[in-house]
């Protein structure tokens, strides 16, 4: 296939014959070139510093992580049930299915809240001081579910819980893909979604340590644990650099220039920090070009609806594909055969898929495109819900088709944190333009989250036959995966400035793997033209020294 050639449409706002201009714009030429020229090895070895940062901030999702599935296994804990149980079945107290949408929606709702205030927040203040304040709003608000003598005061603390983990949801995928190369991008972004993994599991390991603590201490302690986090991240955060993308957007340019100086290599100068910081200046000038404003609206006009559509249904797809399930794991299983310990013991085997999928992950992206890897999950899951709700029909007293259930769930999982769990974040953190980043992640967040609305309202009433649920979500899997042939792009390898270029030129999906993107061409000749009379001069001034 020949590769098309395409340029940005916008144009800054000064005359290319400026001096100043030129100058910004040589400079954004050799930072793109560096960076472009890094290997996976380089980058680490030269940017251990960035790396850091954006993954000690990523640790802010062990927190929602944990809180998914220490609620939802609550619903089969033997203390939780007796102490909170609002029906009786079979003589045995249990939560009825719409306490459990209510406390599963409780924490979605405080979480949309929290991505519409962080929208505005890391805009205003930036991500450090967002970060630091709601650290301490968490660790404050934890105090409500620990001490809960109702599942209506339960279901309060969660909202207020919530508000803060909206808040580090998109802030912390944002903030890695701003601090790191371009060739780390999608390394750090999926590491997010690995700290979210180990949230879940070290959640999963706890509520099974304490299924034989009697009395409330036995759903307490969890979310003690909970509170270890928010000190330990404030202390971290207080010595973070902020995003260099974020400083320039809000007209930040000194404390930009120190966060590069902070980010940068130890082999780099100060002069390399200005060329990155020019660079930056650079792809947000032609932002502004192209997007005027930086309001919610304009996420829904020109090129910047098609990216809006993008992050909504890859963050939709999250729990469409059908991992939906995984956050009932333990009810399900115990639905489909197993012990309360033993499906403990199950939900934890998931949940170490979470970390060990994360890291395969790594390896598939150095060699494959994301959405190739993507897709790849979405039919590979589509096959194993429709063996799953095939095998739902048989009794549950059958013990090898609850058996292969369980190995079903585990197989599944460990497919899905290999390829669609860890890629939806570079392809969320890529698609956006810089201007609206934060207000399109927010977006499709809170898409993600009214998704899982939906999921927590439906999906208790149909646990209870194994079968509608793997067919259900085999359903919407499919249309995923339809959605994601015709209209998801390919990003990989492509700098922020490439992805505005082929957005703004309307490139069609399938064909962004293929076409090239030279943000610099309306400028090469002048700065060309400028580096050819720089050599002029410092001929002339050596021949007069001479």
């Amino acid at each position: 296939m020949v590769a098309a050639t395409v340029v940005p449409t916008a144009h800054i706002d000064a005359s290319a014959a400026d001096p100043a201009t030129r100058d910004m714009i040589r400079r954004a030429q050799a930072a793109d070139d560096a960076d472009r020229a890094l290997t996976i090895k380089q980058a680490l070895r030269r940017y251990p510093v960035a790396v850091f940062w954006s993954m000690f901030l990523s640790l802010a999702l062990v927190m929602d992580g944990f809180d998914i599935v220490v609620i939802g296994s609550f619903y089969g804990q033997t203390q939780f049930k007796q102490r909170f149980g609002d029906q009786v079945i079979d003589g045995v107290p249990a939560i009825s299915a719409t306490w459990q949408s209510g406390l599963s929606n409780a924490s979605l709702c405080g979480q949309i809240l929290g991505l519409a205030v962080n929208a505005w927040t890391q805009d205003r203040f930036g991500c450090r001081p967002t970060m630091l304040f709601f650290l301490v709003w968490n660790a404050a608000a934890l105090f409500i579910p620990l001490f809960a003598n109702s599942l209506g005061m339960l279901a309060a603390g969660e909202v207020l819980c919530g508000i803060s983990w909206g808040t580090f949801q998109t802030l912390t995928t944002a903030y890695a893909s701003e601090v790191v190369p371009t060739v780390l991008r999608p390394y750090v972004t999926a590491y997010v979604c690995m700290c979210w993994g180990l949230g879940i599991t070290i959640s999963s390991a706890v509520v099974r340590a304490v299924v034989n603590v009697p009395g409330d201490w036995g759903w307490r302690l969890p979310f003690v644990l909970q509170m270890v986090w928010p000190p330990l991240l404030f202390l971290g955060t207080w010595f973070a650099p902020e995003s260099p993308w974020n400083a320039v957007r809000r007209g930040r340019t000194e404390l930009a220039l120190r966060s590069l100086n902070t980010l940068k290599a130890s082999d780099e100068t100060e002069s390399d920090a200005e060329a990155k910081l020019a660079y930056i200046q650079y792809t947000t000038e032609l932002e502004t070009a192209e997007t005027a404003g930086a309001s919610f609206l304009d996420c829904f006009r020109g090129t910047n609806l098609r990216r809006t559509e993008i992050n909504c249904v890859v963050w939709a797809a999250q729990i469409l594909c059908g991992n939906a399930i995984l956050g009932y794991s333990v009810v399900f299983l115990e639905r489909a055969g197993f012990s309360e310990v033993h499906a403990f013991d199950v939900n934890i085997s998931l949940s170490i898929c979470y970390l060990v999928g994360g890291v395969v992950s790594w390896f598939l992206m150095a060699r494959l495109g994301r959405a190739t890897i993507y897709m790849g999950g979405l039919a590979f899951m589509f096959v194993c819900l429709l063996a799953t709700g095939g095998l739902g029909w048989a009794s549950p007293d059958n013990d090898t088709a609850s058996i292969a259930i369980g190995v079903l769930l585990v197989i599944q999982t460990l497919f899905n944190m290999c390829t669609i769990g860890p890629l939806c974040y570079p392809i969320v953190a890529e698609t956006p333009s810089g201007k609206l980043r934060y207000k399109t992640i927010v977006i499709g967040r809170v898409v993600y989250n009214l998704v899982g609305i939906f999921n927590n309202s439906v999906t208790p009433r149909m646990i209870d036959v194994a079968a509608w649920s793997g067919l259900f979500y085999a359903g919407t899997n499919l249309l995923c995966l339809i959605w994601c042939w015709f209209r998801l792009p390919e990003t990989k390898d492509r700098s922020f400035g490439e992805i505005d270029v082929l957005f703004e030129n309307h490139v069609p999906a399938r064909k962004f793997k293929y076409t090239k993107a030279d943000q610099f061409a309306q400028y090469r000749d002048a700065v060309a033209a400028d580096h050819v009379d720089d050599e002029k001069k410092a001929d002339v001034e050596h021949l007069e020294m001479a």
